[in-house]
């Protein structure tokens, strides 16, 4: 079985938020996804977002506060959530660099117990205005650094989920993805929809969503599973990824992004398939 990967910006609990979660279990129950990374997930007192969504569903959660979110008098912590079928045995979480400004972001992970070996998987969400790619490329620079640090030596590569509020071509994301430079260093993580994508063009903001049609924006592929190069044996390839939690019932739609899923190899290939690299 391959590991399945599921990043969903939730949008809080912003328009229909009960019919919304009735819409999003059902897209859960039918990717029964391993691993998921959330992203404007709420937490008050009394009040657990993705506990009230996920119910019986991946047990070992965590969660970590980007900004507090202020309305109808109270107070929301607003940030990133993930959620495992299996043990999350460590963990951190830390603020990203920010404009000084109100808007605040921070970045998550969790080590995993997997039963193929120890996983790293990281959440994250980026600043969202579009003159704002300076401090996205801040904040690219630190989870990189971050993300590559808490890799296990040898193990599965790392995961790395989430809202990016970045095009392929940005230079935020060409950073990731080994055609960019930031401080003098590079990196490099798969993109697993221009690895394994389905064909069509990726795009989960899009004004087909109502929701999304509001903000008065472009279609744009902002939302990403990354992971760190596989293992010479094939552990780690992305061998599928699609666009999800894309389709209304009722005129509902699940969020105003839509979702991204991936399958990754968690058993080396065959030898026959193996090919040495330049």
């Amino acid at each position: 079985m391959p590991l399945r990967v599921l990043t969903l910006n939730l949008w809080h609990d912003m328009g229909p938020w009960p019919v919304r979660a009735a819409r999003i279990r059902a897209w859960l129950d039918r990717l029964d996804p391993d691993v998921v990374g959330f992203q404007e997930a709420l937490r008050a007192p009394g009040f657990d977002q993705i506990a009230a969504l996920l119910e019986h569903r991946l047990p070992h959660r965590d969660y970590a506060r980007a900004a507090i979110l202020k309305r109808d008098g109270g107070e929301f912590e607003f940030g990133n959530a993930i959620a495992s079928r299996w043990p999350i045995v460590g963990r951190a979480a830390a603020a990203l660099p920010d404009r000084g400004d109100h808007e605040t972001r921070a970045v998550l992970h969790c080590d995993v117990d997997a039963p193929f070996g120890p996983l790293a998987l990281c959440c994250t969400h980026l600043h969202w205005r579009f003159h704002h790619g300076e401090v996205r490329c801040r904040q690219v620079a630190e989870v990189a650094r971050q993300v590559v640090a808490r890799r296990p030596k040898g193990g599965f590569p790392p995961v790395l989920v989430g809202d990016f509020n970045a095009e392929p071509d940005s230079d935020e994301i060409r950073y990731l993805t080994g055609g960019h430079v930031l401080e003098g260093k590079s990196v490099y993580f798969h993109d697993a929809w221009r690895v394994a994508g389905e064909g069509s063009d990726g795009v989960t903001w899009s004004n087909r969503n109502p929701y999304a049609r509001l903000a008065l924006e472009p279609n744009r592929r902002i939302d990403y599973v990354f992971a760190g190069y596989p293992l010479a044996s094939g552990l780690g390839l992305v061998e599928r990824c699609r666009v999800v939690c894309d389709d209304e019932e009722g005129g509902v739609w699940p969020s105003d992004h839509f979702g991204v899923y991936a399958e990754l190899r968690c058993d080396p290939l065959p030898d026959a398939a193996r090919t040495p690299t330049m």
